[in-house]
């Protein structure tokens, strides 16, 4: 085979991988259409513990930290401002709806090391897993910028109501 032979064969491979890449994020967006939370702010008066700048890294379904979740505004990582009050934490992605998650369905808030395609010091993200308006139990990922993950998940952790085994729901 000539090199020209060679280089048409390694770009057509090329091609194909790219468009089945394309195929399986477009089949991913289509199921994962429909919105996880309704957008909304904090009430007027929060009760306002903590605020924490953050990098959102990805929502997947529960304990499959390596698929993500295409839902509108939550596909692609972002900067984000995490506001931490006692009616709940308030989630602002740039680019993105800014959402609350009050603490009844918050199920529970911890530390992890990996999420898709981040990986980091041990502990390094706070992994917020948490049930969507349809009733699915998700986990988001975040990387905190300014304060270490144990910082926002004690944090988040201080929010929730406990229960006879902790804060897991």
């Amino acid at each position: 085979m000539s090199r020209q032979g060679a280089l048409l064969v390694m770009i057509g491979v090329a091609v194909v991988l790219l468009g089945l890449l394309v195929w399986a994020w477009i089949r991913r967006t289509r199921r994962d259409s429909a919105p996880l939370v309704q957008a909304a702010q904090l009430p007027v008066g929060a009760h306002v513990r903590a605020v924490f700048d953050v990098l959102y890294v990805a929502t997947t379904r529960r304990d499959t930290p390596l698929e993500r979740i295409a839902a509108p505004g939550m596909s692609f990582r972002s900067k984000a401002t995490l506001t931490v009050a006692q009616e709940g934490l308030e989630v602002d992605l740039t680019g993105g709806n800014r959402f609350v998650l009050t603490p009844d369905r918050i199920l529970d808030v911890g530390q992890s090391t990996v999420a898709i395609d981040r990986v980091v010091e041990q502990g390094g993200l706070t992994k917020l897993t948490w049930r969507t308006d349809a009733g699915a139990v998700v986990d988001t990922y975040f990387r905190p910028q300014d304060a270490s993950a144990r910082a926002l998940a004690d944090a988040v952790a201080g929010i929730l109501t406990p229960t006879p085994t902790g804060t897991d729901a």
